[in-house]
């Protein structure tokens, strides 16, 4: 408390934080190509994040430039089958910046025919198993991952099952004697 009983704050106001993490995510932004940013909302809270999107061939460097620019909390990849958009693939990378308190999702599309971006693991060795969980499940491959195989199917598992056009395939139903024919 202040002399007059008020309560001091040090943190900044949440106007002046916003300023701050607009022009981060400006100056991280501006030297790629292509690259766009748009602030969004959390469904649950009003906590807000940029999702800047990049074509393939800036991933690694607008990744290498936000860890530079402080956002080296790693926090998770992913992957995203957008079945009927080309391209289909998206990789998201999801990064905090925790001194500026600024959340930012990286995210690149990648054509069906050429399902390939870079690897982050040489930035985030966190990206390993989650590069190799997209790549067995969504068949995404991760150029220059240390050990890009299966982490969830098993090895001589064919295909990759998150995909949309994936084939479910069907297990026989055999019903236990004792059962009426409706």
């Amino acid at each position: 408390m202040g002399d007059d009983g008020a309560t001091t704050n040090d943190a900044a106001p949440a106007d002046e934080r916003d300023v701050q993490s607009d022009s981060l995510i400006a100056q991280l932004v501006a030297p790629f190509e292509g690259a766009t940013s748009v602030e969004k909302q959390h469904a649950s809270s009003s906590a807000t994040y940029h999702m800047i999107s990049v074509p393939p061939d800036s991933w690694v460097n607008i990744v290498a430039a936000a860890k530079d620019a402080g956002f080296d909390l790693f926090i998770d990849l992913g992957a995203v089958d957008h079945f009927r958009e080309a391209p289909r693939f998206e990789v998201i990378v999801n990064l905090v910046n925790m001194s500026a308190n600024v959340r930012i999702l990286i995210s690149t599309r990648v054509p069906y025919d050429a399902p390939v971006v870079p690897s982050l693991t040489p930035l985030f060795a966190g990206a390993n198993f989650y590069e190799r969980e997209a790549y067995d499940l969504l068949g995404v491959e991760f150029d220059g991952h240390p050990d890009l195989t299966r982490i969830i199917m098993p090895d001589d598992w064919e295909g990759h099952p998150l995909r949309k056009d994936f084939d479910v395939g069907a297990v026989p139903v055999e019903f236990k004697a004792g059962s009426e024919p409706v």
